[in-house]
């Protein structure tokens, strides 16, 4: 399995937040923005991490079904839903696991 490494940049720390996302994987690397809203934050994590923890998680779980390169450059974490209807099962998993 491909190593990345996952580098997330806070761009705005108010809901809806923002965050840079950077995914470097051997000599390659893709960049990303992507936002949360404070109600996505809340369902899918419960405080049990921050903003920017969450984020990374959702691209662990992106990169685990698909190469950095296949993930928007722009998107809401909404959207991974509707791509991936385990999301919110898996993103659960995830969590338990940090």
């Amino acid at each position: 399995m491909p190593r990345f490494e996952i580098e997330v940049q806070t761009l705005d720390r108010q809901a809806p937040y923002r965050f840079r996302v950077n995914v470097k994987e051997g000599d390659g690397e893709t960049a990303h923005e992507v936002s949360l809203a404070e109600t996505t934050y809340q369902e899918l994590t419960g405080g049990a991490c921050g903003p920017a923890e969450c984020v990374r998680l959702c691209f662990e779980f992106l990169l685990a079904r698909e190469p950095k390169e296949s993930i928007l450059g722009r998107f809401d974490v909404t959207v991974i839903e509707r791509y991936f209807p385990e999301f919110r099962r898996e993103f659960a998993r995830l969590l338990g696991q940090g």
